[in-house]
């Protein structure tokens, strides 16, 4: 399973698109601050399966989840734009979350600098900013992941 991240597109479509694609993944997993545009992209890619969660500056609907957990190629992800986390003071307290739920990897944003680490058994990855061209790749094969961090353009 190829899984697509995105985050903090804030309002620009073409390197999301260019990266749907180049890519050509299972999913796309859009982590907010401008969930417009994943509906966009929805939108425009009309087949492609996608999950998203609001960002702080995104307006949740009335029900929608800021985390979201789900088994995804037989592992379990955590998704979350991470300002509920405090991801920019540092990732302790999104890790924790991620452990207590069980979770292998940890997508998130809110920082807009991208990165790409495992630590005991737990990938963790910011997709940066699709704004300016970034995004993020989780491979999972028979339950053995992988995690890694694209640029394709922009400033």
């Amino acid at each position: 399973m190829k899984i697509l991240v995105l985050s903090d597109s804030h309002g620009t479509m073409r390197y999301m698109e260019e990266a749907v694609m180049t890519e050509a993944p299972d999913l796309v997993v859009h982590l907010g601050d401008r969930v417009r545009d994943a509906e966009e992209l929805s939108r425009e890619f009309q087949f492609q399966p996608m999950l998203r969660v609001p960002g702080n500056c995104d307006y949740p609907m009335p029900g929608e989840e800021e985390t979201l957990l789900r088994s995804l190629g037989g592992v379990t992800v955590m998704m979350t734009h991470g300002h509920r986390y405090g991801v920019k003071a540092g990732l302790l307290r999104a890790e924790l979350a991620a452990r207590e739920a069980g979770a292998a990897v940890l997508l998130f944003g809110h920082t807009h600098a991208p990165y790409c680490s495992e630590h005991d058994g737990l990938w963790m990855l910011n997709p940066g900013s699709a704004a300016r061209g970034d995004y993020g790749i989780v491979l999972v094969d028979n339950g053995n992941l992988k995690c890694y961090n694209v640029h394709i353009g922009g400033i």
